[in-house]
């Protein structure tokens, strides 16, 4: 039988019953849309979170206080690690390698200005800070290159921050104070939006040492150094590490790369699409199981025509092929048809909800095709072997 009579005869035995295989391929285009919708979804929120830490570079290493993989204040429990300072700082900054760095503290304090008092986020930072992060600078300039034990009391706002304390007047050369202590602001920051639920334009700048002296701290919550652009950052944190153990004695401290915190998020964030996508694929399964119960029925109601074209001659091998032909042309379709509808869904959430991200690489879209396809060959492979093994005689018989 030539490739094209099967491919006829196939064809032809879906559209004979328009509503029964309409209804089996239904089963397949739901799973695949599931499929679609969940995948899409999943890579949208990867594609997000990673661009969120990636807007900061990737290139940086960070130093923490204490053999741990977080930062932040102390704990107040008996340890042995000692507190980051400003001298470990400039000590790192004189590394191979090292084109920035800036010393952290943060915590929260009020602020007030013009009238108006808030509590907001405090960030006793470096003055190359805008260089190891990518930020800018909307008017004014950022922390000058002071003596890092008496820097003078300078701030610098983000725009959420200075909005609401200034509103539409001119913050520059303004007294602000920050807790106890008065700070002139000599800059506005360019907006940076979000970051995993906290506002990067609700923030003042202050040099690293008044904000030692305001939240009463021993050490830094951390040290962060930008790396020069095609050097590896295990290079620099290699130098790291051997600096920081000559003026510790030993590793009381914990070094992260941005490279290795954005491989394993995105390693996280890959298992969780995975996972997303599988509980999609629980759908597949029952519009294979859909297709079982079709061809075994359509085996059952062409006996006749089985036996008919064994007995004009056609090999087994031709019965098995036709009627996987048949699954495969089932499962195809309906693969289609769930594309459209799953690309469909997802471009309409993202537009009624555009702050939800949503991207349907096209390696999906193929992937969902090419396993509705396989759900439709591992479906009818019992029922096209069961046509294969009908006795002719017998088969002509029923007819």
């Amino acid at each position: 039988m030539l490739w094209s009579d099967a491919f006829q005869l196939a064809l032809r035995a879906v559209t004979a019953q328009r509503l029964r295989s309409f209804l089996t391929l239904l089963g397949i285009a739901v799973g695949i849309a599931a499929v679609i919708l969940l995948t899409s979804i999943g890579e949208g929120i990867h594609r997000f979170v990673l661009a969120e830490f990636s807007q900061f570079g990737t290139n940086v290493v960070g130093v923490h206080p204490g053999k741990t993989k977080t930062g932040g204040a102390p704990s107040g429990l008996p340890t042995s690690a000692r507190p980051l300072s400003l001298d470990d700082a400039r000590a790192l900054a004189s590394l191979p390698h090292v084109v920035a760095s800036t010393p952290s503290i943060w915590g929260n304090a009020e602020v007030g200005a013009n009238g108006r008092l808030r509590r907001t986020s405090v960030y006793g930072v470096g003055p190359q800070m805008l260089e190891v992060f990518k930020g800018k600078m909307r008017v004014g300039q950022f922390l000058p290159q002071d003596d890092a034990e008496n820097a003078r009391a300078l701030v610098v706002l983000g725009p959420k921050l200075k909005e609401e304390l200034y509103g539409a007047e001119n913050a520059l050369g303004t007294r602000l104070r920050i807790g106890p202590d008065q700070f002139r602001v000599i800059g506005i920051l360019e907006p940076k939006g979000q970051f995993l639920g906290i506002d990067l334009d609700d923030t003042a700048f202050i040099p690293a040492a008044r904000a030692l002296e305001i939240f009463n701290r021993d050490g830094l919550n951390e040290i962060n150094l930008a790396a020069e652009e095609g050097i590896p950052s295990r290079v620099v944190a290699d130098a790291v590490r051997e600096r920081m153990i000559a003026r510790h004695g030993h590793e009381d401290f914990t070094i992260v790369t941005q490279e290795e915190m954005m491989a394993t998020l995105s390693n996280i964030l890959n298992v969780l699409t995975m996972a997303v996508g599988a509980l999609g694929g629980i759908s597949l399964l029952v519009g294979g199981v859909g297709i079982v119960t079709i061809m075994t029925i359509a085996v059952s109601e062409r006996t006749g025509e089985i036996g008919l074209l064994v007995a004009l001659g056609a090999p087994r091998r031709t019965i098995l092929l036709l009627f996987l032909g048949e699954a495969i042309a089932l499962s195809a379709i309906g693969g289609l048809m769930g594309l459209g509808i799953g690309v469909g869904l997802a471009q309409l959430i993202h537009l009624l909800l555009p702050a939800l991200p949503v991207h349907t690489p096209l390696t999906f879209v193929g992937l969902a095709e090419g396993l509705a396809i396989a759900i439709g060959l591992a479906a009818g492979v019992l029922p096209a072997r069961r046509a294969a093994r009908l006795d002719p005689v017998e088969a002509l018989r029923a007819e």
